[in-house]
């Protein structure tokens, strides 16, 4: 293949700036903000699930108050009521006395019991809610690391954008009036090299695969003419001259 010495020279530029945007491709879709987000949003997925289960711990634990409560309350009541009729001599039959008074005996045994459920149940409803608070807390404070992350990677990502766009334009207007073959044959070899389609010769050594040519194959290339376009025996990748290789 020919091509002008100068388009060759040329093609260069349009893969030093074609390395630059892979580069700030690659920045953009590695953005550290990225992957912190996402061990974020794990993390609040576990707190969440966490904060959720506690929730039903408490509310659960909160209708068990109000039974225990109700419960007390209830004995308490007909504790009270047998009370009153004991003191106001409502109960005349020496057994039927007895009876009820066992029965007072009994009714606060059983507000004992019921009192130690209570004082149980609001023990345990007092820290479910304390580890409720606590994961509510947790999830506020992830909300905020998500929202700053959020913001700075917006922010970062804007400016990567802003420099894709920029040498975009800028490899557009290079690579404008560059051969079709050339740069079709470019584009063939960037896509089959990790990105670079051609390299300088500098020092005698490719700059695609860093192949130090030997003194025969050197020769061959400064017979070669200027608009021959030279292939790197080793990575095939389009060998450009300079001023700098050696030859």
């Amino acid at each position: 293949m020919k091509a002008d010495p100068f388009a060759q020279l040329k093609l260069l530029d349009v893969q030093e700036l074609d390395s630059r945007l892979d580069l700030l491709r690659h920045q953009l879709a590695t953005l550290p903000q990225t992957a912190e987000l996402q061990a974020l949003a794990r993390s609040r997925t576990e707190v969440g699930d966490r904060a959720r289960d506690a929730k039903i711990a408490v509310d659960d634990l909160t209708r068990a108050q109000k039974k225990a409560d109700a419960d007390v309350e209830q004995v308490k009541a007909r504790r009270k009521r047998d009370q009153e009729r004991i003191d106001q001599g409502l109960i005349t039959n020496p057994k039927d006395l007895e009876r009820m008074q066992h029965e007072m005996v009994s009714l606060d045994r059983r507000v004992g019991e019921l009192e130690d459920t209570e004082l149980e149940v609001m023990e345990q409803l007092e820290d479910a809610q304390r580890e409720l608070d606590a994961l509510t807390a947790r999830l506020a404070e992830i909300d905020d690391k998500i929202q700053a992350t959020t913001d700075s990677r917006t922010k970062v990502a804007g400016e990567v954008e802003e420099q894709l766009t920029k040498v975009a334009d800028d490899r557009k207007v290079t690579a404008s009036d560059m051969p079709t073959d050339l740069m079709a044959l470019y584009e063939k070899l960037r896509g089959q090299k990790g990105g670079v389609g051609a390299a300088a010769l500098r020092a005698r050594r490719c700059g695609g695969c860093s192949l130090e040519l030997n003194a025969a194959d050197l020769g061959v290339i400064a017979k070669a003419p200027s608009d021959e376009v030279i292939r790197c025996e080793e990575c095939s990748r389009i060998l450009v001259r300079t001023s700098e290789s050696g030859i």
